[in-house]
């Protein structure tokens, strides 16, 4: 297979431009297919401006971007009938049923017979969890239906790339789960593309995240990998027992870069910083257990919340300014 085909979205040195104000500048984003791909950002970082771009709504003033490996710009309608698109606050027509509703918007898609069409609708009914209100009028709808209907309708055209523009804003908890869920249910048959502010929702479903401020990336990889932190490993140990003389000694090994003890309850809790991970892998642990006098009951690599990732690169960035 062509390496390529496994790219859904690709930007080089995106850019655009309001008069004198940038927007977005010198964006390189890779997005993988079958991923689902978070896109953070406080307020204003650019975050639907990069959306618009994406689905040929404005165009770029800098910078070029790909989708199916098509041109953002001169392919711009055939991209477009390969998305399906979420806005922030998807709009539908108060009196229609949700039922309805799906059946007006995949008219616009299928041109087969009306069995074909209305297999889809219940397919997607399904889907989102809505059978049972599909015969409701929307504007009895709460936030969260209203949400998962917007899904349903941005996925009935059987899209390749779904772009989501804060799909579970302003919901509360149970709505915010029947989207998430919705999503994971999604990933094995599309790639999904969203924007949001809520970092617990991403550190759930996504497998890969990159965090814009003020127009610009400040980061981008597999969650996993923000998660771990910074180029200094941290691992955490928690012991009981006099550990004083073997915080010396681990101090002084070549690849250790410093620790931090913090005392509770009798227990003592080590941060130890690392400068070469694979050394510390094999030999730490080994050299704690050494010491006859203290007793390890837990030892991992420290993972950190996405909020303090997020934090850390869009202060930093700020700082930078």
């Amino acid at each position: 297979m062509n390496p390529s085909n496994d790219i859904m979205i690709q930007t080089h040195n995106l850019g655009k431009a309001y008069g004198q104000v940038q927007a977005l500048k010198g964006l390189d984003l890779r997005v993988a297919r079958n991923s689902i791909f978070g896109f953070l950002g406080p307020n204003g970082a650019g975050k639907t401006t990069t959306m618009k771009l994406l689905l040929g709504l404005i165009r770029p003033t800098s910078g070029s971007g790909t989708a199916f490996g098509q041109d953002i710009v001169r392919d711009s309608i055939a991209i477009r009938s390969r998305i399906g698109y979420l806005p922030q606050q998807p709009q539908f027509i108060p009196d229609m049923t949700a039922r309805e509703t799906l059946q007006l918007t995949a008219r616009f898609f299928f041109t087969g017979p009306k069995q074909a069409i209305d297999k889809r609708v219940e397919e997607m009914l399904d889907l989102v969890g809505l059978q049972d209100k599909a015969e409701r009028p929307v504007k009895g709808f709460s936030g969260g239906e209203r949400q998962r209907l917007g899904m349903a309708q941005a996925q009935i055209n059987h899209p390749d790339l779904l772009i989501l523009d804060e799909p579970s804003a302003a919901l509360d908890p149970i709505g915010r789960l029947a989207v998430l869920r919705v999503m994971e249910e999604l990933r094995e048959r599309t790639t999904i593309f969203y924007s949001t502010h809520i970092l617990d929702d991403v550190q759930q479903v996504s497998d890969t995240v990159a965090i814009l401020n003020h127009g610009q990336l400040v980061a981008q990889g597999p969650i996993e990998h923000l998660l771990a932190g910074s180029d200094k490993p941290v691992y955490t140990l928690l012991l009981w027992g006099d550990g004083e003389a073997t915080r010396s000694r681990i101090a002084n090994l070549p690849y250790v870069a410093g620790i931090e003890a913090a005392h509770s309850n009798g227990a003592t809790s080590w941060q130890v910083s690392v400068t070469d991970e694979a050394a510390a892998e094999k030999g730490l642990l080994r050299e704690v257990l050494a010491d006859e006098a203290v007793t390890v009951t837990e030892f991992h690599r420290k993972k950190y919340e996405l909020e303090e990732i997020f934090t850390s690169f869009v202060e930093g960035d700020n700082n930078g300014r």
